[in-house]
């Protein structure tokens, strides 16, 4: 029956872009404590299409099973229309966001649908001041730049943080987290972000475009790097001895260089109620996210061109008519 069913974007084969198909499919159904969310707007993230081309970059070996076919997908804002068996503290037609099942089965979310279901521990009420495009763009991002800062790398009021990727996802959500923390904030971007930057508060902007962006840089005590790859270590002349660096991606940042540097990784995971704090923050304008582009679902696949092409500003959200 109609009201059964739902559209949601497909992978059937693993590939690239052109794989992300629009179909009919069943509706699922909330299980004990959960919900089930009509979802309004969904972010587009690089794990995203990381899982959708087969996950390359990782050793044959560690890659996770994922069955086809699935639906991608993480971050989700929408509307409660169903509770589960058990499931407490929101109510149907309560508005909601967040990050669904990270890090947990790949491909189990299905969030890039016109319903997911949710674990309710995963989610948080909606900012008010945010429309659903907005809401969408925060929670991976937004979550992974909280809890590096915070839970990774340790961040104290008064540090000197360099941010690698600044207008970036999550590198735009760390730079505003950093600054209302009381720290300097030095931004590596390039130079056509530097006036989206200044915006968000950073005095201080390095155009990779134009030159070596850290020649002029040291005594930083903490590096976050939000692009990774093989040139990771070109990041420890800038840091004191006794700081850190912090990768959100892979990266090669060891060196033998007798120096006193510690790197933290780390994995973001969900956590509704941490993101019920990023909720007051974006509610107090004291956060913002940036939204570079939106696409209806049906164009899944250009989100993912758009995203794999890199350089953005902020986010990818898919709208959900």
């Amino acid at each position: 029956m109609a009201e059964k069913t739902m559209k949601a974007i497909r992978v059937h084969t693993r590939g690239g872009p052109e794989q992300l198909v629009l179909e009919e499919v069943p509706r699922p159904v909330p299980g004990p404590g959960e919900v089930l969310v009509r979802v309004r707007a969904a972010g587009v993230n690089p794990p995203d299409w990381y899982l959708r081309g087969g996950m390359p970059l990782i050793p044959a070996e560690l890659r996770p099973a994922v069955p086809l076919p699935f639906t991608p997908g993480t971050d989700v804002s929408g509307v409660v229309v169903a509770l589960g068996p058990g499931a407490t503290g929101l109510t149907e037609g309560d508005e909601v966001f967040g990050l669904l099942r990270f890090p947990g089965t790949p491909g189990g979310a299905a969030a890039y649908a016109e319903y997911v279901t949710a674990p309710v521990g995963d989610l948080a009420r909606k900012p008010e001041r945010l429309s659903h495009v907005a809401a969408a763009a925060v929670p991976m991002a937004g979550l992974t730049a909280h809890q590096y800062l915070f839970e990774i790398a340790g961040l104290e009021k008064g540090w000197t943080v360099l941010v690698n990727g600044a207008a970036g996802g999550v590198g735009h959500f760390v730079v505003q987290l950093a600054l209302a923390h009381g720290a300097r904030v030095i931004a590596v971007a390039s130079g056509r972000h530097t006036a989206f930057l200044r915006g968000l508060g950073v005095t201080e902007v390095h155009d990779y475009t134009t030159g070596d962006p850290l020649a002029s840089v040291r005594g930083v005590d903490l590096v976050v790097d939000t692009v990774g790859g093989p040139d990771g270590h070109r990041f420890r002349p800038v840091v004191r001895d006794g700081g850190v660096i912090t990768p959100v991606f892979y990266g090669a940042y060891e060196a033998d260089d007798g120096r006193d540097i510690a790197l933290r990784g780390g994995q973001v995971r969900s956590d509704g109620r941490r993101l019920a704090a990023l909720a007051q923050l974006l509610d107090d304008a004291r956060l913002r996210p940036a939204v570079e582009q939106v696409f209806p679902l049906a164009r899944a696949a250009a989100a993912h061109t758009r995203g794999e092409a890199g350089h953005l500003q902020g986010k990818l959200v898919l709208e959900v008519p």
